[in-house]
């Protein structure tokens, strides 16, 4: 794992001054989809602590989420509050 990080700042100061967010460029969008085709990832709460983990990583990479500590299921209700309380914990899988 190479490392972790914390969500940075207020999500929605990347929104423009209308509040909605923007449809990406088309080369953007289809450069986005093909890299999503490639990633696997698993959320859940961490066992030690309420934060909710994003873990990410390259298809590649998949039999190692095997050997990291168990991630309980997580409802959207919960993922919610932890995006609220900036409890989102982000984890990057080698």
């Amino acid at each position: 794992m190479a490392g972790m990080t914390d969500l940075p700042g207020d999500p929605s100061s990347a929104l423009p001054e209308s509040g909605e967010p923007q449809a990406a460029p088309p080369e953007l969008a289809r450069a986005l989809e093909a890299l999503g085709g490639q990633l696997v990832w698993r959320i859940g709460k961490d066992e030690a602590s309420d934060d909710v983990v994003v873990r990410l990583g390259f298809a590649s990479a998949t039999p190692r989420f095997a050997h990291l500590p168990r991630l309980r299921s997580a409802g959207d209700a919960e993922l919610q509050a932890a995006l609220a309380e900036k409890r989102v914990v982000i984890e990057w899988v080698d």
